[in-house]
């Protein structure tokens, strides 16, 4: 690839896992990999206890909004990852789809939200090896 891959994270609200996936690899990614996440219902503001989950690893999302899902932010993505969204993501051809089962954080507490955090950024890592190995990523931060 000459370009930065481009990764969409979809859930229902884009509140919480979308969210946190997005922030994550944004972060480890260092600029190698433009990210996007969306909701196919999108809320009106980030879950609060998410928002804490990820300033515990020092992440701030206070400025990060739902957004909502488009077929543009679809079109624009070489790997679209749905969590929990159903049949509302539209599939397009010559698409890289993959679907992420991890709870949903709503109506959870932080202590409940840590673990699919914890999974959310095991995924994330994964993910980044294989679109970017490592030699190829920028250093620093």
């Amino acid at each position: 690839m000459t370009s930065a891959p481009e990764v969409l994270f979809v859930c229902v609200h884009n509140a919480g896992r979308s969210q946190m996936a997005a922030a994550l690899l944004d972060h480890h990614a260092k600029g190698a990999v433009v990210v996007r996440s969306a909701g196919s219902a999108p809320a009106d503001t980030i879950n609060p206890a998410v928002g804490e989950v990820m300033s515990e690893i020092g992440m701030d999302l206070d400025g990060a909004l739902p957004k909502p899902l488009t077929t543009d932010a679809v079109q624009a993505s070489d790997v679209v990852i749905t969590m929990g969204c159903g049949d509302a993501c539209p599939i397009l051809p010559g698409k890289r789809y993959l679907d992420w089962q991890l709870d949903d954080p709503a109506g959870r507490t932080v202590a409940e939200i840590r673990p699919i955090r914890d999974e959310i950024d095991r995924r994330v890592r994964e993910l980044l090896a294989e679109l970017v190995p490592a030699t190829a990523r920028p250093t620093g931060h």
